[in-house]
């Protein structure tokens, strides 16, 4: 049986189109997170008969938009073809044949699979019978994706659409890592320039002239600016009347004596192209005379490339332009374009700070997590639930190397760049000396091997005499702390743990790793902090596992009981059949301490560690997960205290961390898939399945953002976030 599969009635590459473009990004989105279990397959809309166009192989039908028994056929062929199992139309006014492309309402009246329609224009004072249109196509789709709170009230204010039937999904944009300007500026062989620019195909309503007629006196305070108008004109306008519009531009251009400071690229520009502009702009105008516009892929793609943008206030830049991110400025007004690309320019602080808004606002509208909300919503009406929802994203060290330099790694990011002043500390290094291990197991590169080296040195640098440790360490590389931490104590033994316990190891270095703990091992029975003692116990486990040692076991026995005891103490209490913890609090890597019961049973064949394993991670596991399914660790923000609430917001990747640990460490144990399910399930927390429906690893990168509150994500990329990310991603390769 063949793969259910979404089909997608739109324009398609090569057609030289916005909705093209959008479908293209919006397909390779879904594919990348959904395919090959589901499926995206294209009807493209060619737009006469005459046109022919070499598409790409998931084109599966084409629809001629002028021909209404092609409308018919093809609605009777997507009911006969049973893997077809949703069919989303991307609506624009234009896109289809007949009267307002009324041509679609026979279509829609015959598919018999649901129907979920994107219109990505609303018109706020539309005539009788484009409303009307409207409304039919609204009320024959199941649901309707629009993509601002503009265009939602729109809907059912104005075309009476039901509230329950709108879904708001905003324009996606390619996740870029936050740019250089410098850099990218100079890639391109304009160093030393003021960037300004506009793209998109080239139209009468852009408003380009009145950009370049503000220029002249923004030249004479800024002889190093210059403005580039990107793209095509657009083919349809081609058609219509050649290239008139784009010449009068040019013509003004000469007329102001403007030749050396606005360049024309007149190209389809492919999607790196794009980007590489976008990077190096410094301002991004859109002066359009529409103010009805309700969406804008241009603008969203200024944001995702961290340009200010100064616009003409239509729909769309209202709603994305607000809280420091745009200028506006009056329809058809150069002097207003002059005053505030003038403003702009000579206030660099600010434009960095416009800068810095406009990228992390438009974190939620990458491809990624716009594919995840369509999803959500392609779901609600076909029920196409794939069994591994959410690709594994490929392992990448890229920003582990970004935050190391040759002493260690740097504790905290400022957005992606390291905050040298921040300093190192031991609990990031150990870690990542832990990640490093892994990888290297089943990798054997060298350059790993060598960061493996370099961080095996720093927890070298960080243990004292007596064999205790060190944690931080300031960025001249001397020792900042004397109040010794049992959690960076036991996260050290854990690692020590690891790195004895794996025969890939090279010999060097395990003798390095062996006198390290060597040294330490008379302290490790002191530990009294239950997570210190756990993270202790899953190295020492290790250990025994791959080398039996009656001092080893008795460490264990020893730092095990110290866990039961806390546990009964709390059964002791009135409700603990409920309460079923090792603590009255649950706090900070949870899921560590259940961790250290499965690997401590394992490692002593000691039934009550296994029972209590199991208890807690259950309790755990019910507390952090929604329907059994949706995982949702505890907040930092107010914790979970017996007998209270529990706090939902400023979720740690730490956390999530241990929860996937913990129960792929159950899993390998006791051989029970519901633990493998789990362990998949809390690990989708990284890539978008959390109440923000956003991604918190970073592809653009391989970093991880640093937290997940409320209403956002902690856009900062530092260590400990980004470690955690990559020990979840490692601990569960070798099982899905």
């Amino acid at each position: 049986m063949k793969n259910p599969s979404i089909l997608y009635v739109t324009s398609f590459p090569p057609r030289e189109c916005g909705i093209a473009t959008f479908s293209l990004d919006l397909t390779t989105a879904m594919d990348k997170e959904f395919n090959p279990e589901i499926k995206s397959r294209i009807m493209a809309i060619n737009d006469n008969g005459t046109s022919y166009y070499n598409y790409p192989r998931k084109v599966s039908f084409q629809l001629y938009e002028s021909k209404m028994e092609n409308y018919i056929n093809l609605a009777h062929e997507i009911n006969r073809t049973k893997e077809i199992k949703l069919v989303n139309i991307q609506h624009e006014y234009g896109l289809f044949g007949g009267d307002w492309g009324d041509y679609i309402l026979p279509f829609l009246e015959l598919i018999k699979k649901p129907v979920v329609v994107t219109l990505h224009t609303v018109l706020e004072e539309p005539d009788e019978r484009l409303k009307k249109i409207t409304q039919e196509i609204a009320n024959k789709a199941r649901g309707i994706v629009v993509m601002t709170k503009t265009m939602a009230n729109f809907l059912e204010e104005i075309y009476e659409v039901k509230k329950n039937k709108i879904f708001i999904i905003p324009h996606g944009i390619q996740n870029i890592a936050y740019p250089s300007k410098s850099k990218s500026k100079k890639n391109l062989g304009l160093e030393g320039k003021l960037v300004l620019s506009s793209f998109g195909m080239i139209n009468r309503d852009k408003g380009y002239e009145y950009a370049i007629a503000a220029l002249p006196d923004v030249i004479k305070k800024n002889p190093n600016a210059l403005y580039l108008i990107l793209g095509a004109t657009h083919p349809n306008i081609r058609k219509q009347e050649g290239e008139i519009y784009r010449n009068k531009l040019k013509k003004l251009v000469e007329k102001l004596g403007l030749q050396e400071y606005v360049k024309f690229y007149d190209k389809y520009m492919t999607l790196q192209e794009k980007i590489d502009y976008l990077k190096a702009t410094d301002i991004y105008i859109s002066p359009t005379l529409n103010p009805l516009q309700t969406s804008s892929g241009t603008v969203s793609d200024a944001l995702s490339c961290a340009c200010p943008v100064v616009a003409t206030p239509n729909f769309y830049n209202k709603d994305v332009l607000d809280d420091g991110r745009g200028r506006f400025v009056r329809f058809r007004n150069s002097k207003d374009i002059t005053k505030a690309l003038i403003e702009l320019l000579s206030d660099k602080k600010m434009r960095k700070e416009m800068q810095k808004n406009a990228y992390f606002y438009s974190r939620h509208m990458t491809w990624q997590n716009v594919a995840i909300s369509y999803f959500k919503v392609f779901n609600q009406f076909a029920k196409i639930v794939p069994k591994d929802q959410g690709k594994l994203p490929s392992i990448s060290l890229s920003h582990i190397r970004t935050m190391t330099d040759s002493f260690g790694m740097i504790q905290f990011a400022q957005h992606t760049r390291p905050d040298i002043h921040s300093g190192y500390c031991l609990d990031d290094n150990a870690r990542i000396l832990l990640a490093c291990a892994m990888r290297y197991k089943n990798t054997r590169r060298s350059d790993i091997l060598k960061m493996l080296e370099k961080y095996l040195n720093f927890v070298t640098f960080s243990q004292k005499e007596n064999g205790k440790f060190w944690n931080f360490v300031s960025y001249k590389q001397t020792f900042i702390d004397d109040v010794e931490s049992e959690d960076t104590f036991g996260r050290t033994i854990w690692v020590l743990g690891y790195l004895i316990s794996q025969k890939h190891i090279p010999k060097h270095l395990k003798i390095e790793t062996k006198k390290i703990f060597t040294k330490a091992k008379r302290w490790i029975t002191d530990l009294n902090s239950f997570r210190a003692i756990s993270f202790a116990v899953i190295g020492l486990a290790l250990i025994e596992k791959s080398e039996p040692n009656k001092q080893v076991r008795n460490m264990i026995t020893i730092l095990s009981d110290k866990l039961v005891a806390g546990y009964r103490k709390q059964q002791a209490i009135e409700d603990g059949n409920v309460w079923r913890w090792f603590e009255d609090c649950l706090t900070y890597s949870n899921f560590k301490l259940s961790e250290a019961m499965f690997r401590a049973s394992e490692a002593t064949d000691n039934d009550e560690y296994l029972e209590i394993a199991k208890e807690s991670i259950n309790f755990l596991s019910k507390v952090s997960f929604e329907n059994n399914d949706f995982f949702s660790p505890i907040g930092q923000d107010g914790w979970y205290f017996r007998g209270g609430k529990r706090a939902y917001f400023d979720q740690q990747p730490e956390d999530t961390s241990s929860a996937v640990e913990a129960l792929t460490a159950a899993y390998i144990v006791t051989g029970e898939e519901r633990y493998k399910k789990q362990a998949r399930n809390a690990f989708l927390w990284f890539l978008g399945k959390n109440h923000l429906g956003q991604m918190v690893y970073d592809e653009a990168t391989g970093g991880c953002f640093d937290g997940l509150g409320k209403f956002s994500l902690n856009f900062n990329q530092g260590a400990e976030s980004t470690i955690s990310y990559l020990l979840a991603r490692l601990a569960i390769e070798d099982y899905f």
